[in-house]
C-alpha cells in the first residue's frame, strides 16, 4: 500500500501554488487558534470566556486566574506542543521509510519508552524530567530500530503493522509484570502511561522544549536528503545522498521528537498517523507541501488541531467532572482507529495472500507420536497445575477431593484451584482451533483472532457488563464477550472479503479494531468505580483468577461443538485454504464455508476471552506449531493444535501463579512475553521467501 503521488492534468503555477499554500497554512493557524481558544474555556471551574479573558489581561480574580495561568493555559499549551511534535514525527517516518503506516505509535516507540521508564521506576531511583526523557528516548529509540529492522524499510504496511504490534504487546507485557510485582515503585508510570495533556503549571512544558527545538532543526537540516529520498534509494545515491545514514538520523530526530510528547503527557495515540495522511491530499494540490520543509509545519498544525479538538470534543460531549478524568489520548486512539480502518478499505492492496510456509507432507507415525507427546504433557500439565501453587498439594488430596473425603482446608483450594486449570485448558485450546480456522480461511498465517481485533471486540464486550453488570454470571459473560466479538468480527471480516481477505486490508482493519476496542476498554474502566475497574483488569491481563465450574461450562460446550465440526468438515477446510477456484470446481461454495468457519471461529474466541481474559498469541503460535509437525492436512492440524493451545496456556497459567507465589501473573502477560519473539521470529522467517 505504497503512496504514489500522481501527477494532476493541469499543474497549478508556482506563484498560484505557493499563494494557496499560504492560505492554506493561514487557515490550519486560524483554527488551532480557535481551537486553543475553545480549550482554555473548558474545566471544571466555573470560569468561561469572559472570566479567561480578564485572567489573562490581568484584570480577573485571584480564583480565576489561578485556574486559568496554573492549569488551563499550560493544557492548552501541552496540546500545541504535543501535537505539532507528534505530526512532525508521524511525517519524518513515513517519508524515510515511505510507508503511509509509520508513525511512533505503529514503530513501538510509546512501549518502547513505557518500558525503559518502568525498570527505572523498578530500581526506586528518583530521577528529574530531562534524566527522564533521555530514558524514554532511548528505549523508544531501541523499539522502533527493532521494528524496522524485522518489517523492512519501505518492505510494505503489513509487516511494520504485524512487528510493531507484536513488540508493543511484548513490550507492554513485561511493563505490566513489572506494575503488578512493584506496585508502589510504579505508580507514577501507569497515570503516566495513560497519556493527558493535563498539566500543572508550565515547567515540564520549559524542560521538554529545548528536545523538541532539537529534534525539529535535526529534521530541518536534513530535509533535502528526505526529499531525495522521495525519489527513490538509487536516485538519491546518484544525488550524492547516504542512503542508510539519512535514514538512521531521521528515525533518531523523530524518536526525539516522539521523546519529547511522551514525557510530557504520556502516549496519545495516533497523531503522527493521522496528522500527515490528512496533509498528503494538499500536497497533490499545492506542490510547497511536497516538500519537507513545507509539510513539516503543515502536520504540526493539523497534529496540534487533532490533540486541541479531541480535547475540547471530549470536554463537550460528557460533563467537565468526568472528562477530567478521561485522558487525551483515549480519544485520539479512537479517532485514529477509525481513520485507519478507512484508510484501509480505500487504499489498493497489492499485497495479495501469501502463506511463507512450504508444504509438508508428514507421516502417519509423526501424527501419532505428536500427538502421544502432546497428550503426555497436557495431563502432566494439568497434574502440575492441580498440585502446585501458593500451597503445594499431594495426588492423595487430590483423590480425597474427588470422594469427598478432604479437609476444609484442601477442599477449600482445590475448589478454587481445579476450575482455574480448566478455564486454563479449555481457553487455550478454544483460542488455538480459532487461529487454525482464521488462518485457514483468510489463508493467512499471520493472522489470528488478538492481531485481528476478534480479542479485543470479545474484551469490550465483556469488560462494558462488567463495569455496568458487575453480578452478572457467565453466561451473560460468554454473551456479551460473543456480542462484541460478533461486532468486531463483521467489521474486520465483513471489510476485508470486499477484497477477497487481502492481508493489507485484513491486517489494518483489525489493528483499527483493535485500537479502538483499547482504546473503547481503557474509558470504561476509567469511568466506572475503583472496584470495577481493579476486577476488569484483573481479567483483561487474562487471569484464571477467581474462576469456578460454572464459568466454564460455556467454554466447554463451544469447544465441544467446535472441534466436531472442525473434524466433520476437515476436507472443507483444506480445500477453502487451499485458493478460490479448487472449492467451486469440487462443488464447495467457498463464501458459503468461509462465513460458517469465521462465525465458529468468534464464537470460540469469545467465549475464551469470557472464561480467561485476553490471551494473545495462541491462535498464531499453536496452528504454526502444528502444521510444522504433522503437516497441513487438517484431520491432523486440528488435534494437535487444540493440544498445544491448551498445553501453553495452562503452563502459562501455572508459571504466572507460581515463580513469584503468593504474587501472581496473569496468563495473558505470560503467552504474550512468550508468543511476542516467536511471532517477530515467523516475520523475520518469512523475508527469506
Amino acid at each position: 500500500m505504497a503512496v504514489t503521488a500522481t501527477a494532476p492534468a493541469t499543474r497549478p503555477s508556482a506563484a498560484t501554488s505557493r499563494t494557496g499554500a499560504a492560505a492554506v497554512t493561514a487557515a490550519l493557524c486560524l483554527l488551532v487558534a480557535a481551537l486553543a481558544i475553545a480549550d482554555l474555556t473548558q474545566g471544571t471551574a466555573n470560569a468561561g470566556a469572559p472570566e479567561v479573558w480578564r485572567a489573562l489581561t490581568g484584570r480577573g480574580d485571584a480564583a480565576d486566574a489561578s485556574v486559568v495561568i496554573a492549569s488551563r493555559l499550560p493544557r492548552a499549551a501541552a496540546g500545541l506542543l504535543v501535537g505539532a511534535v507528534l505530526g512532525m514525527a508521524g511525517a519524518a517516518l513515513q517519508s524515510v521509510t515511505r510507508n503511509v503506516i509509520a508513525s511512533p505509535d505503529t514503530l513501538a516507540v510509546n512501549s518502547g519508552a513505557y518500558l525503559a521508564l518502568g525498570l527505572t521506576a523498578v530500581t526506586g531511583v528518583s530521577l528529574p524530567l530531562l534524566a527522564s526523557s533521555g530514558i524514554a528516548f532511548l528505549g523508544g529509540l531501541a523499539a522502533a530500530a527493532v521494528v524496522l529492522g524485522l518489517s523492512g524499510l519501505g518492505a510494505g504496511t503489513v509487516r511494520l503493522v504485524l512487528a510493531g504490534s507484536a513488540l508493543t504487546l511484548g513490550l507492554t507485557a513485561a511493563t505490566e509484570g513489572m506494575l503488578m510485582l512493584f506496585p508502589q515503585e510504579t505508580t507514577g508510570i501507569y497515570r503516566w502511561n495513560q497519556g493527558s495533556i493535563s498539566q500543572n503549571g508550565f515547567g515540564g512544558i520549559l524542560q521538554v522544549l529545548p528536545i523538541a527545538l532539537v529534534g525539529l532543526v535535526g529534521l530541518l537540516l536534513v530535509a533535502r536528503r528526505i526529499d531525495a529520498l522521495a525519489l527513490g534509494d538509487a536516485a538519491a545515491r546518484g544525488l550524492g545522498v547516504p542512503v542508510r545514514a539519512t535514514r538512521v538520523t531521521v528515525v533518531v530526530f523523530a524518536a526525539l521528537l516522539s521523546t519529547a510528547a511522551v514525557t510530557l503527557a504520556g502516549p496519545i495515540g495516533f497523531v503522527g498517523l493521522c496528522a500527515p495522511a490528512l496533509v498528503r491530499p494538499l500536497a497533490r494540490r499545492f506542490r510547497a507541501y511536497t516538500r519537507t520543509r513545507g509539510a513539516l509545519p503543515a502536520t504540526a498544525l493539523v497534529g496540534a488541531a487533532l490533540v486541541l479538538g479531541s480535547d475540547v470534543l471530549l470536554r463537550s460531549l460528557i460533563p467537565a467532572d468526568v472528562a477530567v478524568a478521561v485522558p487525551t489520548g483515549v480519544v485520539t486512539s479512537l479517532v485514529g482507529a477509525v481513520f485507519l480502518i478507512v484508510m484501509a478499505t480505500k487504499a489498493r492492496d497489492t499485497a495479495g495472500t501469501t502463506d511463507t510456509e512450504r508444504l509438508r507432507i508428514r507421516s502417519r507415525t509423526a501424527f501419532l507420536t505428536a500427538t502421544g507427546i502432546l497428550a503426555a504433557a497436557l495431563v502432566g500439565v494439568a497434574i502440575a497445575g492441580v498440585l502446585l501453587g501458593d500451597s503445594k498439594l499431594l495426588l492423595g488430596d487430590v483423590v480425597n477431593w474427588a470422594q469427598g473425603n478432604a479437609g476444609r482446608t484442601i477442599t477449600f483450594v482445590l475448589d478454587t484451584r481445579v476450575p482455574r486449570v480448566l478455564a486454563a485448558l479449555l481457553a487455550g485450546a478454544a483460542l488455538a482451533l480459532a487461529g487454525t480456522l482464521v488462518q485457514a480461511v483468510t489463508r493467512n498465517p499471520l493472522a489470528e483472532p488478538g492481531v485481528l481485533g476478534v480479542s479485543g471486540g470479545a474484551a469490550l464486550g465483556a469488560v462494558l457488563l462488567v463495569t455496568t453488570v458487575p453480578a452478572a454470571g457467565s453466561w451473560g459473560m460468554a454473551g456479551a464477550a460473543f456480542a462484541g466479538a460478533a461486532v468486531s468480527g463483521a467489521i474486520v471480516f465483513g471489510l476485508a472479503a470486499r477484497g477477497g481477505f487481502q492481508q493489507n486490508r485484513l491486517v489494518l482493519v483489525g489493528f483499527g479494531v483493535a485500537t479502538g476496542s483499547a482504546a473503547l476498554i481503557s474509558m470504561l474502566i476509567i469511568l466506572t468505580d475503583p472496584f470495577n475497574a481493579t476486577k476488569a483488569l484483573t481479567w483483561l491481563s487474562g487471569s484464571t483468577y477467581g474462576r469456578s465450574f460454572p464459568d466454564v461450562v460455556p467454554l466447554a460446550v463451544v469447544l465441544a461443538v467446535g472441534v466436531f465440526l472442525a473434524v466433520q468438515r476437515r476436507a472443507d477446510l483444506d480445500l477453502v485454504s487451499l485458493d478460490e477456484d479448487t472449492p467451486r470446481l469440487l462443488g464447495l461454495d467457498p463464501a458459503r464455508g468461509r462465513l460458517a468457519f469465521l462465525l465458529l471461529a468468534v464464537l470460540l474466541s469469545a467465549t475464551a476471552v469470557a472464561a480467561a481474559g485476553t490471551i494473545g498469541f495462541v491462535g498464531l503460535v499453536a496452528p504454526h506449531a502444528a502444521r510444522a509437525l504433522v503437516g497441513r492436512r487438517h484431520v491432523r492440524v486440528v488435534p494437535v493444535a487444540v493440544l498445544l493451545g491448551a498445553v501453553l496456556v495452562c503452563t502459562a497459567d501455572l508459571v504466572g501463579r507460581t515463580v513469584i507465589a503468593p504474587t501472581q501473573i496473569g496468563a495473558g502477560l505470560m503467552t504474550a512475553l512468550i508468543g511476542t519473539p516467536y511471532f517477530l521470529h515467523l516475520l523475520v522467517r518469512s523475508r527469506s521467501h
